[in-house]
């Protein structure tokens, strides 16, 4: 038996046809036709009925259509499991990550889990800018970890039977805007009667969700100027002078030690959020299961 035969028959009996079929498998038809024979004398029986055109299949040749598919799909399933274990599948793993955490957190912490784990070959997804769509990329199997921020008001709906999680680190999301001619807030939140210009996340982004609840308690007079997904160009339109938008500190840093931006309200404004790994329990690949064995002592050496 090969392979080839079944894919021959399976092309005739889709055609009927001999000379399509021969086309379609980029063989001669005097090939073609040498190889189906080959496979009935395997099996012992006739295939297709030659005596009439077009050609049709035999009753035999009808049972054996859901036999050669389900061969064939078989074997390919077996062929890509043993890729992806053995081959550079093997060694790759892949993320969805906030788009503010895969240039401000990745990076760096990558390089040290490569350094724990070994090389490993990394892909990272973008981020779709929705949360629910985030974590579908998790559940779906289209990533092997989801690198997200986490806090209380903002509900990350995984089955915790199903998914589980590590504490990777911690961060400040801060309310800034550009400074005034004394260096004071140009758009300082918390000043009562006077609205403030909003640079806001998109609802169904995490700190859209974030600062709604904020927005709520505190602010409830405001003027929204400017909406949008990703953390780094809302602080271009602060650094622009549109208004006050929050942001992770460590994306700030360098505008805040520079004096481009300043802090628009006191500490007491600051949202502290955990930044958590989740992957699949029912994840089963070699990597992903060392991997995650890494990040649990790097975790706990810190």
């Amino acid at each position: 038996m090969e392979i080839k035969w079944l894919e021959d028959f399976l092309a005739l009996a889709n055609t009927l046809n001999f000379s399509k079929a021969a086309d379609e498998r980029h063989v001669t038809q005097s090939a073609f036709s040498r190889r189906i024979k080959q496979l009935e004398a395997w099996l012992g029986t006739t295939l297709i009925d030659r005596a009439t055109y077009p050609s049709r299949l035999t009753d035999a040749g009808d049972k054996f259509v859901p036999v050669a598919q389900d061969a064939l799909k078989t074997l390919q399933q077996a062929r890509r499991k043993f890729k992806v274990e053995e081959g550079i599948d093997a060694h790759t793993i892949t993320f969805t990550a906030l788009h503010t955490l895969s240039f401000t957190l990745f990076p760096e912490w990558l390089k040290a889990l490569n350094a724990k784990t070994g090389p490993v070959l990394s892909r990272l997804r973008p981020d779709s800018g929705s949360m629910e769509q985030n974590a579908n990329s998790l559940v779906d199997g289209a990533c092997d970890f989801l690198l997200t921020y986490a806090h209380v008001s903002v509900p990350l709906l995984l089955d915790p039977l199903e998914f589980e999680y590590q504490l990777i680190g911690t961060e400040n999301i801060i309310p800034v805007c550009i400074p005034d001619a004394q260096g004071e807030p140009l758009h300082a939140l918390g000043q009562e009667g006077r609205p403030v210009a909003y640079i806001s996340y998109e609802k169904a982004s995490f700190f859209g969700q974030l600062l709604a609840d904020l927005f709520a308690r505190r602010q409830p007079e405001y003027t929204l100027v400017h909406e949008g997904s990703m953390a780094v160009g809302l602080k271009g339109m602060a650094l622009a002078g549109w208004g006050v938008t929050w942001a992770p500190e460590s994306l700030m840093r360098g505008d805040l030690a520079e004096g481009a931006l300043v802090r628009a309200a006191d500490p007491s404004w600051d949202i502290s959020v955990d930044i958590r790994l989740y992957r699949s329990r029912q994840n089963r690949r070699p990597i992903v299961r060392r991997v995650w064995q890494s990040i649990a002592e790097m975790s706990s050496s810190h």
